[in-house]
């Protein structure tokens, strides 16, 4: 069975969309793959309890437990490796994962390690995505599946995804509608990465 092991930090709509498309593709049987577990560094994190409720093992490994130690960033990224591992994952997928991840751990999970991010990349990478395409005047925005590689934001590209600008949006009003995109095209660049 190829595992995959979903990292979230908030509300999980791309976890979601992901466990709905691998249930209603079937995904078990006829890619022999399942999402394993949900692990979040926010105890709080909404879309644990949306992971549970589609019966998904969930943990938390808490990234401000080793604040107040040397090399914090590190630390926290040795355990949650420790953590992903007991998963034996096939992919580990970054679906709203707040946490800029050390080289280490990058290179730990290599060909293994997808992201989306909400812009048309190589465009915007980092955070403030959609006000900074409506600020730059950008006629399109969108959305980037994503390998992960030790530079924020880059790595080979899976899919994308565009949407209009239009003249009177917001970040918040061009968000929500890049957000319906992301949820068609991440669990379509997953599972094909499960078939090759």
């Amino acid at each position: 069975m190829k595992n995959i092991v979903i990292l979230i930090s908030g509300d999980g709509s791309n976890m979601d969309a992901i466990i709905r498309t691998a249930k209603a593709q079937h995904w078990e049987k006829h890619l022999q793959a399942k999402v394993a577990c949900v692990i979040s560094n926010k105890p709080t994190a909404k879309g644990l309890n949306l992971a549970q409720q589609h019966g998904i093992s969930t943990q938390v490994v808490d990234h401000t437990a080793f604040s107040n130690i040397t090399n914090p960033r590190e630390a926290f990224d040795t355990a949650l490796i420790k953590e992903i591992d007991q998963h034996t994952p096939a992919l580990v997928v970054l679906a709203g994962f707040m946490r800029i991840l050390t080289p280490v751990f990058v290179a730990h999970y290599e060909g293994r390690l997808v992201n989306i991010h909400p812009s048309l990349l190589p465009a915007f990478p980092g955070l403030h995505t959609h006000q900074r395409a409506i600020d730059t005047g950008c006629k399109f925005a969108g959305a980037t599946v994503h390998q992960v590689t030790a530079e924020l934001d880059h790595g080979h590209i899976l899919a994308q995804a565009v949407v209009p600008i239009l003249e009177n949006d917001t970040a918040d009003s061009l968000s929500a509608r890049v957000l319906t995109q992301e949820h068609l095209i991440y669990p379509a660049a997953i599972e094909k990465l499960l078939k090759d």
